[in-house]
């Protein structure tokens, strides 16, 4: 007992030296913390209060940046520019002869290096800055190459990303929407008067385009809808490359002659990419990870594919036949008419303007073409100006008040109007895209010509432009 004692007395003096050590008191205040509060005196609680306040002055303000916006739009960035290079280039570049796939995806190529230097130069800030009095119509030159951006800078558009993703993002709007007119031209532009004319028409047109309708300008103030480029890019791209057939006149050999495809394979796997890279081109317009994107991101592969259906079973009646190259431009059609609904419309809506977009789409692509006689080379206005029109029109209609991040609805909602606030986006777009593109290619074609000879026509643009073939 005696020696039981002794060791409860040892270990009692342990415990206590081990206590009273700064080690252990360190380490223990935490837990203390609440009863030393409790037991100290009332007046004693201010004291703390004036050390505290310099720290609170000093805290710097919140970044309105976040991290998840910025990440889903570097992502969206992404994939909007692989739409062009290389989805684009392929799926213009199998549609094509071979003597002319390279001078087909070089123009792809080469518009996304020029644009990219002529939107950092001056089409941003002429599409996104204020244009002080002429603001209804074009941007104003304070964002001349990209002056004042910094890490940290946004843009009243996309407060919570910085605006350098923000700028970019739009930049590959800027490269694909040119791009796409190139397929109304193909086989026959020189590359000198296609870089001189896609290099003015992406500051002469696109740019004010885009500032009329989403950087501030008169169309967006009166209403127009366009989730993310049914006017801005597909009206744009399809009427443009409309006055370009008109205006260079038809490929040798079309109409007397077969004009086929030299490998569906690369068109297939360019349509693939463009379906997947077109993900960023309608969620990313909702420049957040929101629900907004969700909802576009889900009403795109609905209608694309609702598209590629319609004008597959449209063909398959009427030619006896359902061909790849029709399923593919059939979705192409769909993901262009839900581009201006994608942020307006539930999944009911998208599924129609798919239905109807294929079948419009073929119309165009072979009726239309065929009875005005022009020479639209791999169907840009056929799928992108048809297509973007009946998508800007049933955005009109089907814009629903409970999906739309700006409350607007459309038609089905009883409000008419919207319709016709539509047709004034498309009308507008189309005068000035039509009549500006007329001027530049004139003025173009006294500076280098636009056609190539008849020889290097005949013989191929890829020997005679570039100096490669393919085997």
């Amino acid at each position: 007992m005696k020696t039981l004692r002794t060791l409860l007395t040892i270990l009692w003096a342990a415990a206590a030296l081990s206590l009273a050590h700064p080690t252990f008191a360190q380490d223990a205040a935490p837990a203390a913390a609440p009863e030393a509060t409790a037991a100290a005196p009332a007046e004693a609680a201010p004291a703390a209060e004036p050390e505290a306040a310099p720290a609170a002055e000093e805290a710097a303000p919140a970044s309105p940046i976040n991290s998840g916006d910025t990440a889903w739009m570097l992502t969206s960035t992404a994939l909007v520019l692989m739409m062009t290079i290389p989805g684009l280039a392929l799926f213009y570049g199998g549609m094509v002869r071979k003597k002319n796939v390279l001078a087909t995806v070089m123009q792809s190529f080469a518009i996304t290096c020029m644009v990219t230097v002529l939107w950092m130069v001056a089409g941003y800030s002429l599409a996104f800055t204020d244009g002080g009095g002429l603001n209804a119509y074009v941007g104003g030159f304070s964002k001349v190459f990209l002056a004042g951006m910094t890490v940290e800078s946004t843009h009243p558009l996309a407060g919570t990303i910085p605006e350098s993703v923000f700028m970019t993002f739009q930049m590959t709007f800027a490269i694909i929407t040119p791009a796409l007119i190139a397929g109304a031209f193909a086989d026959r532009m020189k590359f000198s008067a296609m870089m001189l004319f896609i290099g003015i028409w992406s500051l002469v047109v696109y740019s004010p385009i885009a500032h009329a309708v989403w950087g501030g300008g008169f169309l967006g103030s009166a209403g127009v809808l366009d989730f993310a480029g049914g006017t801005v890019v597909h009206i744009n791209a399809g009427v443009a490359g409309l006055v370009c057939a008109l205006v260079l006149g038809k490929r040798l050999g079309y109409g007397t002659e077969p004009l086929p495809p030299h490998n569906l394979v690369l068109s297939v796997i360019g349509a693939a990419l463009l379906w997947v890279g077109w993900f960023g081109f309608n969620a990313g317009s909702a420049v957040a990870a929101s629900g907004t994107a969700g909802m576009a991101m889900a009403v795109t592969q609905i209608a694309t594919a609702a598209a590629g259906l319609s004008w597959m079973f449209t063909e398959w009646a009427l030619k006896g036949k359902p061909s790849v190259l029709g399923i593919i431009s059939g979705a192409v059609a769909g993901l262009v008419a839900i581009t201006p609904a994608s942020g307006f419309v539930d999944p009911m809506g998208s599924l129609i303007i798919g239905l109807v977009a294929g079948i419009a789409c073929y119309i165009g692509a072979t009726s239309l073409k065929h009875a005005l006689g022009y020479d639209d080379s791999l169907d840009a206005f056929g799928v992108h100006g048809v297509g973007g029109i009946v998508g800007a029109v049933l955005t009109g209609v089907f814009a629903r008040e409970a999906i739309s991040p700006i409350e607007a609805h459309g038609l089905i909602e009883g409000n008419g109007g919207q319709v016709i606030t539509q047709l004034y986006g498309i009308g507008a777009t189309i005068v000035y895209c039509a009549v500006a593109t007329f001027i530049i290619l004139k003025v173009v074609d006294l500076i280098v010509g636009l056609r190539v000879d008849t020889d290097v026509e005949r013989e191929g643009l890829d020997i005679n432009l570039h100096g490669e073939v393919v085997n």
